[in-house]
């Protein structure tokens, strides 16, 4: 079971190419497939300060992609604790990774700082 971090559901949104056929394979034999509404969040953020373009309606274009949502519950919150060295990293990515550890689930993402944690349940998205 894998969530997907915000970037990679855009790039899946987009078709856009940068996914890897690793992660490729994983997303076609590892189900379900995850968003979370941290994701949401973040990108309807940034759709409001005109950084990206979004569907109206992006939880509904997620689901179309046979993605499902997951949401941000206090357990998930409480194991922010567990990942002191991103004390001053992106706080939605902190949530993204912390989720992804509460749920067993891979995290998929291509954000190298993430990925330098040497965690083994966070994948290389570019892989």
């Amino acid at each position: 079971m894998l969530l997907l971090d915000s970037h990679v559901l855009i790039w899946l949104l987009r078709g856009d190419g940068r996914l890897g056929s690793k992660t490729e394979e994983l997303l076609v034999s590892q189900h379900p497939v995850y968003y979370s509404a941290v994701s949401v969040l973040e990108l309807t953020i940034k759709a409001l300060m005109g950084r990206i373009d979004l569907p109206n309606t992006l939880s509904a274009a997620l689901e179309e992609e046979g993605l499902r949502q997951m949401p941000l519950t206090g357990e998930h919150a409480e194991l922010l604790a567990d990942f002191p060295e991103l004390l001053g990293h992106d706080p939605f990515d902190r949530a993204l990774v912390a989720q992804a550890r509460a749920e067993n689930l891979t995290f998929v993402t291509a954000d190298r700082r993430l990925l330098s944690l040497g965690r083994t349940f966070i994948h290389d998205a570019s892989a």
